[in-house]
């Protein structure tokens, strides 16, 4: 069982499935929303007569949190409260919503300008830990999750997908809850003990410790080594190729029973859906 195994990369070699975030793990989209971010709070504090903008503030309270979650966290750190809003708020308007709503915007311009490459070493990782027969989901607080894989070629490795879009829809409480990651172990028909939790932020990191996850393991891409240890991270790696070899070249478990593996496809049908039609919220 899982609770026997130390909380090491050995761990990678038994576990069944790997839950990945997306942003910063999979895709260096962190920089397309980090310039996002920078570029909707820069221009906005500057009207206001706030004080800049910076990287730090990313990472402290901007990192890894669902979009609005994020607008609220950075107007509170500048002593800022506006109106909730709707989701539905036009870009222009001044309230959390419309703030959030604006950054989507900003974000969509840069993806469809720039596109993005996903990192080498998580396509490594990921499609040994595929080849391996290790089930994967991706589970972000991004309502792009989507676009993103579509745009980085990543869409028709994942059959199940959690993204903020899902969260909003179904009332699915986002990180540092831990909530989004158990529901894409339970969509994968597994527990959280079966599943590594693969984060590059504190606040999904701090989700996977506190769902009790078989693993928790750290991607550092600029929040610090220290920091996603602090948080509850087992494991810190620079990129996912260090540890493509923990997975191993075999799987210890037997096959799936038949019955439980029937069930996986129907759930991952289902799960296909429900993104598909969140994707339609706003």
């Amino acid at each position: 069982m899982a609770s026997t195994l130390p909380r090491d990369a050995s761990r990678l070699g038994e576990l069944d499935a790997l839950l990945f975030d997306l942003d910063g793990v999979l895709t260096p989209t962190a920089e397309v929303h980090m310039r996002a971010w920078s570029r909707l709070f820069n221009d906005w504090f500057d009207a206001h007569g706030l004080a800049p903008y910076t990287d730090a503030d990313y990472f402290e309270h901007v990192d890894g949190r669902p979009r609005y979650d994020g607008v609220r966290a950075m107007l509170a750190a500048r002593g800022v409260e506006l109106p909730e809003g709707t989701d539905d708020d036009s870009p222009d308007a001044e309230t959390v919503r419309g703030l959030g709503n604006r950054k989507n915007a900003v974000f969509a311009a840069e993806l469809d300008e720039n596109g993005v490459e996903p990192y080498p070493g998580s396509i490594e990782f990921l499609d040994r830990a595929i080849a391996l027969g290790v089930a994967v989901a991706v589970v972000s607080s991004s309502r792009n999750a989507v676009p993103v894989l579509v745009a980085a070629g990543l869409r028709d490795r994942f059959d199940v997908i959690v993204d903020g879009a899902v969260a909003a829809a179904e009332g699915i409480a986002g990180k540092p809850a831990p909530d989004t990651y158990l529901e894409g172990a339970r969509r994968l028909g597994l527990t959280a003990a079966d599943c590594v939790v693969v984060e590059d932020a504190t606040s999904g990191v701090e989700a996977g410790r506190a769902g009790s996850f078989g693993l928790v393991l750290g991607v550092d891409r600029g929040t610090g080594r220290d920091a996603l240890l602090r948080s509850g991270a087992d494991v810190v790696v620079d990129d996912l190729q260090e540890v493509v070899a923990a997975l191993g070249s075999a799987r210890a478990s037997s096959s799936p029973d038949p019955a439980s593996t029937s069930t996986s496809t129907e759930t991952a049908s289902t799960d296909t859906t429900s993104t598909e039609t969140a994707e339609a919220q706003p």
